[in-house]
């Protein structure tokens, strides 16, 4: 059967890691050590997949030049005191990207996070190796901008009716969308099913590995 997609662009946190609650955790405690109300959990699950500085301003809009720099800091201070390893993968995901790359697809890694935080989650998981290029928010634009998806298409030397993204949030699907491009939605992550068909993926899957039998 010939394949519909060549490239498959994955989101991490809360699409490959099971690392959601621990963000927003980060969140919350970056807010209330420097004063402010602490946000909601969904609230602070809502702005995940944004660049940091744009999630915490999105928190915390009274914040200055100076505040969100603090904030940041205490941020990453909380977010690197715990480390992650495969083990933190939601189940089977591993070798999902393992039977993905053995059957012929690019994968690539479009995030949020910072580059310091990528390198340090691919080291712990040692997945590095598995991803032909990966994009990072404080590389290129934060999402919902298209910019980061473009440039892994360039240089995969994929087209966009060839390309796939797959994410948990609203923002990766905007993205995809900006990019005009196809996506999955995954429901193991920040936002549910009706919060996400607003940006029509191709399907909603309770989990990653789902994505096996869909492609």
């Amino acid at each position: 059967m010939n394949k519909r997609f060549d490239l498959i662009i994955f989101d991490w946190d809360g699409t490959l890691i099971n690392s959601i609650d621990w963000i927003a955790h980060c969140l919350q405690k970056a807010g209330r050590v420097h004063g402010f109300a602490v946000p909601e959990l969904q609230d602070a699950k809502n702005v995940i997949g944004l660049s940091i500085h744009n999630a915490l301003l999105t928190l915390f809009p009274d914040a200055d030049g100076a505040t969100l720099d603090k904030l940041v800091a205490c941020y990453n201070q909380e977010y690197f005191s715990k480390q992650l390893s495969r083990v933190d993968f939601f189940t089977g995901v591993y070798d999902m990207l393992l039977a993905l790359k053995q059957s012929g697809y690019q994968l690539a890694v479009a995030t949020g996070k910072t580059r310091a935080g990528l390198d340090k989650v691919l080291t712990a998981t040692d997945t590095g190796d598995l991803f032909c290029i990966t994009r990072c928010a404080d590389e290129t634009a934060s999402k919902p901008d298209p910019k980061m998806l473009h440039e892994i298409m360039q240089h995969t030397k994929v087209a966009q009716q060839r390309t796939l993204m797959v994410g948990d949030s609203v923002h990766d699907l905007h993205m995809a969308q900006n990019a005009q491009i196809a996506s999955i939605a995954v429901l193991c992550g920040s936002h549910t099913e009706d919060f996400l068909q607003q940006y029509h993926p191709l399907a909603c899957l309770m989990r990653p590995t789902e994505l096996l039998n869909f492609i």
